[in-house]
């Protein structure tokens, strides 16, 4: 048993990719990986770990998962959040995807999850959100059908990413085939509501030179009236690699779409029927630009050089018929004009360049290996917001205004992050991992805004300079199991979008101050043999200053309003935990099927401890998310059955369950079944499945402004069919 334990774990972190090479063996145990498949990752690991150091990044001592996309029974034609990324404990997912957002937001820890505000959100290494500190929020996703593998790292990738609360979540994109010039990938899927899919990839690698590429075409109905939508993705790849130790190449993304958006509801809405629709002149266009180039030199055995520069253009368009009046506004025709009334038109270009270096290298520090690894981060972004606009009377996309917008603002961010981690090995069983990053962070604000017909000077510059550090710890009682515990602290500077008012009758706290605070965890993982995958741990975070939106009353009109402010300190902790058996693996180690159960869950507490709302709940912060699939799977066939049970939330802070205000109120507890399987023949994969297989009625999100106000409801029970090929 000592002997094939070591295999198993070498046999799959090779699929993974994420094999290290610290990991070393002997001649006997070499020999016998030719025993072992690689599909005991599949029916054993659904979610797996990163070495302690990867590409010249340091992940000792730290909570991560590493999930493998190719291995999931899911529906990827729609990039179905909850299977593909469910397996994460504690994870939260805003379901917003019908109603005008392209991608479903993400959080853990009872952080907010709307458009993933708090991660570091990352494809292939480099950052592919609007702007990471002044407008954070992520418009493009790739298709889940051209991504390998997804890497997520809790909180404590603030050292090497970011100072975000939420950590990072990396896509990585599929690489080009290494064994032939030229390989083609077609697949279709169709589905309920109108859906149509069409993901084509091609990629090969002649002599020195590599190619991967894919387009991806999707048209849905929607789940409401007026929620038809449209999205084109494409991405390109071309690699140059001159010797063994340097590689260099040029990476493009793109995402073209148009998006009905059929409003928000009031709670009496949503329960006399959740596919009411209160809105027919809504459209959001958000087409996305990334360009990429790096350069990977391993000069020696031991150290490694990597260069990353991005440059991404984009902007988001949005004409709609505003939330004066909130979710029960009826937007009908003026019988005094036999018009409509007229929409508001707001667009936002977005520009940023980062460039990130990065070294690492191993030394010798006594008898032992010791690791370090480094780096810099420069990034600067532009944000044009043209906003409140008076747009036409008309139903269709049209961002023409008239007369002059009420708010013409113009942002740039300025960031510069030095930051270094080290691995001091004690033993062959223990590291310790001190890290220390600096960011420094200039922002500039002009233009102006208007109220009361009065346009205010929105002048403004700071400055900060903020010292980050952290510490991880990991021993392993085992070669496949580990103890690891982090301490990191973390920042959220006040973006763009939180200076702004979001309605007609919201306010903002003038004396608004940024966020810090830290992450902690100790947890438990490892391996049994090829049938049991385990990670246990607890984790304590605290959020200082935390902003939000919290309900005031107009003491002169008794009128209730939204008010975006420093709303106090917050600490969350809880329990996170993912296990998964595999039953048949356990009564035959060399069984032929496989037969898993997985459970993935989250114990989150997390409340506010001081200031007016002490005592209270977080807001979008469900006390548990638990989550438990059956996988069956064979050489040909793989089906999983999930069960998604999320707990109750509050919109706001005040945790009031009933409100005028769109935002506030409760948000119910709910389950959730979905059902998908996989057949394989020769080179023909087919693909189907339901979602939402009992036509839960819920909604994990309440809205202030688009794609509300109000309610948004989540997607009823669907239908999937595909098939794909490889040539």
């Amino acid at each position: 048993m000592k002997e094939i334990l070591p295999t198993i774990m070498i046999a799959f972190l090779s699929c993974m990719g994420v094999f290290g090479q610290n990991m070393q063996t002997d001649s006997t145990k070499t020999l016998m990986l030719n025993e072992v498949t690689v599909t005991a990752y599949k029916t054993v690991n659904g979610v797996g770990h990163l070495p302690e150091e990867k590409n010249g990044i340091i992940y000792a001592g730290k909570k991560n998962e590493v999930i493998l996309v190719d291995s999931l029974d899911a529906n990827k034609a729609i990039n179905n959040t909850r299977q593909i990324l469910g397996r994460i404990p504690g994870l939260n997912i805003v379901e917003t995807e019908s109603s005008g957002f392209t991608a479903n937001g993400i959080a853990t820890r009872g952080l907010n999850p709307t458009q993933s505000i708090e991660m570091n959100t990352r494809q292939n290494g480099y950052n592919i959100s609007a702007d990471i500190y002044g407008y954070n929020e992520s418009y493009y996703l790739p298709p889940m059908e051209a991504v390998s593998r997804i890497e997520m790292v809790r909180g404590a990738a603030t050292l090497q990413f970011g100072s975000q609360f939420g950590g990072l979540v990396n896509y990585v994109i599929k690489d080009a085939p290494a064994d032939k010039p030229f390989g083609f990938t077609t697949s279709q899927t169709i589905g309920s509501f109108g859906m149509f899919n069409s993901f084509n990839s091609v990629g090969g690698t002649y002599k020195k030179i590599s190619y991967y590429g894919f387009l991806q075409y999707r048209n849905m109905d929607g789940y409401r009236p007026n929620s038809q939508q449209w999205q084109l993705s494409g991405f390109g790849k071309v690699q140059y690699k001159p010797s063994e130790k340097l590689n260099m190449g040029v990476e493009y993304s793109l995402l073209r779409n148009q998006i009905k958006m059929p409003g928000g509801l009031t709670d009496s809405l949503f329960y006399a029927s959740p596919k009411t629709s209160t809105r027919a002149r809504n459209w959001l266009k958000s087409p996305w630009n990334i360009i990429t180039g790096y350069l990977n030199y391993n000069p020696t055995q031991n150290t490694i050089l990597s260069l990353k520069t991005s440059f991404l253009f984009s902007s988001r368009s949005l004409v709609w018929r505003n939330e004066d009046g909130g979710p029960a506004a009826i937007d009908n025709i003026d019988p005094s004009t036999n018009a409509f009334e007229p929409r508001e038109v707001s667009i936002k270009n977005m520009h940023n360049t980062t460039t990130e270096l990065r070294v690492s290298h191993n030394y010798n520090l006594g008898d032992q290996k010791s690791t370090m690894a480094g780096g810099l981060r420069y990034s600067y972004a532009w944000y044009k917001k043209l906003s409140d606009g008076e747009g036409t009377t008309n139903s269709d996309f049209d961002l023409s205004i008239i007369g002059d917008w009420d708010n013409n603002l113009d942002y740039t961010t300025t960031n510069i992050a030095p930051f270094v981690e080290n691995i001091f090995r004690i033993g062959n069983k223990f590291t310790i991992t001190p890290g220390f990053r600096f960011e420094y962070l200039k922002s500039t604000s002009k233009g102006y805004k208007t109220k009361h017909d009065i346009k205010l000077a929105a002048n403004q510059n700071r400055n900060r300079y903020i010292p980050l550090a952290g510490i991880g710890l990991e021993y392993r009682p085992t070669n496949n199991t580990s103890i690891y515990g982090n301490f990191t602290q973390a920042y959220r500077p006040i973006d763009y979008s939180q200076l702004t008012p979001f309605g007609v009758t919201s306010k903002i706290d003038p004396n608004m101050k940024d966020a810090n605070g830290f992450n902690s965890d100790l947890g438990y993982r490892g391996t049994i043999k090829n049938y049991l995958n385990f990670d246990i741990g607890g984790f304590y975070m605290a959020y200082n200053d935390k902003i939000g939106v919290v309900l005031k009353t107009d003491p002169a009109t008794g009128d209730e309003y939204s008010y975006r402010t420093n709303i106090a300190n917050s600490v969350h902790k809880g329990i996170e935990s993912y296990v998964e058996f595999n039953i048949l693996k356990y009564i035959k180690q060399r069984s032929k099927y496989g037969l898993s159960i997985f459970d993935s869950f989250a114990y989150i507490d997390a409340k506010y401890t001081s200031g007016e709302f002490k005592g209270k709940r977080v807001e979008a912060a469900p006390q548990t998310i638990n989550r438990v699939g059956l996988i069956f799977s064979s050489k040909h066939f793989s089906t999983t059955f999930q069960v998604n049970s999320v707990g109750d939330a509050y919109g706001d802070a005040s945790n009031v369950r009933i409100s005028k205000n769109p935002i506030a109120g409760y948000i119910p507890a709910y389950t959730v079944l979905d059902l998908s399987a996989t057949y394989k023949y020769k080179n023909y994969l087919f693909k189907f499945g339901s979602n939402n297989l009992t036509d839960k009625s819920y909604f994990t999100r309440r809205a202030d402004e688009y794609p509300g106000p109000g309610i948004i409801p989540s997607v009823g029970r669907s239908f999937y069919a595909g098939i794909s090929a490889t040539f």
